[in-house]
């Protein structure tokens, strides 16, 4: 059992033992009713992010914290959670941090970028490696909100696409659709990119206007449908080899809560973030045969082009760090670990083959 599991089991066990210590009392009204505004309209991030930390927020307070979770474009639009709570539309939001790299670059390194470590190491970058510490004061300082992770993904699909994706030329001139940093990097490796509000993909995949798109994890993209409409899947994820995503809380409304109860709300963060990667895992597994059922075609991108993309992000990355405090702290941190890791496969990883 890895540590990460290991530690998950650990948070479950106490996250029962609060719950039975609680189920016993009569039910109170809540004394904190929250909103919440999303990025989704549904889905793995919806169910196993957002209503998921409503859920552990309530059984860890024993209902003293309640929480109604809205759909995307309810209280805001689905890329300005973070603003919306600052502002007090909502008193809580579940978001993706990188959605708001326009307004500081330092955001894709919570969120993940092309040059990211894959999730366990990220998680234990967080955890244990000082992140979570740079995680909250970073949007206390930048943003004036309180911050913690809140749901993780595993690597994400490299693309739907109604065309093969194997080498370097196959991604000139591609034209997909994508997000965050990987909007910059991905020019150098020749493609087109663009981006779109996520209602607009599908039907712009379907009729041939992109030629092809990145979402989710395997098991994610299930729901979207892409695979009906689109032939190939190509793998892996080297544009978003993690992506772990937040809970923001407005500053007002975490400063009326009890020192127990914050506890408790960073306890239902964690356990949301733990329990969602191990789930998006298992269920990415199974989403691989799917694909191949369903008729698709898997294709794996050679390892140039996987070894450059990093190169170019590692690249971009530095010129960043360059004038921009918050993003060379942050950086140089995750980079420091990944060395502290760069040896894990020769005592972790045993031979069967």
């Amino acid at each position: 059992m890895t540590y990460i599991a290991r530690q998950a089991r650990a948070l479950t066990v106490l996250a029962l033992t609060v719950f039975l210590l609680v189920a016993g009392r009569p039910a109170l009204a809540a004394e904190h009713s929250w909103k919440m505004a999303t990025s989704w309209g549904g889905g793995p991030l919806m169910e196993i992010g957002a209503k998921a930390f409503a859920d552990r927020v309530k059984e860890l307070t024993d209902g003293r914290v309640e929480i109604q979770v809205f759909p995307s474009g309810t209280l805001s639009k689905g890329l300005e959670v973070r603003s919306a709570v600052a502002k007090g539309v909502a008193e809580v939001g579940h978001t993706w941090m990188g959605y708001d790299w326009g307004k500081d670059k330092t955001t894709v390194l919570f969120g993940g970028f092309a040059g990211s470590m894959d999730t366990e190491r990220t998680l234990h970058w967080i955890y244990e490696g000082g992140g979570l510490e740079m995680w909250r004061e970073y949007n206390e300082e930048k943003f004036g909100l309180i911050s913690f992770p809140c749901f993780a993904r595993t690597a994400e699909a490299f693309l739907h696409s109604r065309k093969p994706v194997k080498t370097l030329d196959d991604l000139k001139g591609l034209k997909f659709r994508t997000a965050g940093a990987w909007l910059e990097i991905s020019k150098d490796l020749g493609a087109a990119p663009v981006t779109m509000p996520g209602g607009e993909v599908f039907a712009s995949l379907e009729r041939g206007a992109i030629d092809a798109t990145e979402w989710g994890t395997l098991y994610e993209n299930i729901s979207t449908g892409f695979h009906k409409i689109a032939k190939y899947v190509i793998i892996p994820g080297i544009h978003q080899p993690t992506a772990p995503f937040e809970v923001v809380i407005n500053k007002d409304a975490w400063g009326k809560l009890s020192d127990n109860d914050k506890r408790a709300v960073e306890l239902a963060a964690k356990l949301v973030t733990v329990e969602s990667w191990m789930k998006i895992g298992h269920e990415d597994a199974k989403a691989l045969a799917f694909f191949k059922k369903e008729g698709n075609e898997v294709i794996e991108l050679d390892p140039a082009v996987q070894k450059q993309a990093r190169e170019i992000a590692l690249k971009w990355a530095e010129e960043q760090a360059k004038d921009n405090p918050w993003f060379a702290k942050v950086l140089k941190s995750q980079l420091e670990y990944a060395e502290l890791w760069e040896d894990a496969a020769s005592y972790r990883n045993v031979k069967y083959k």
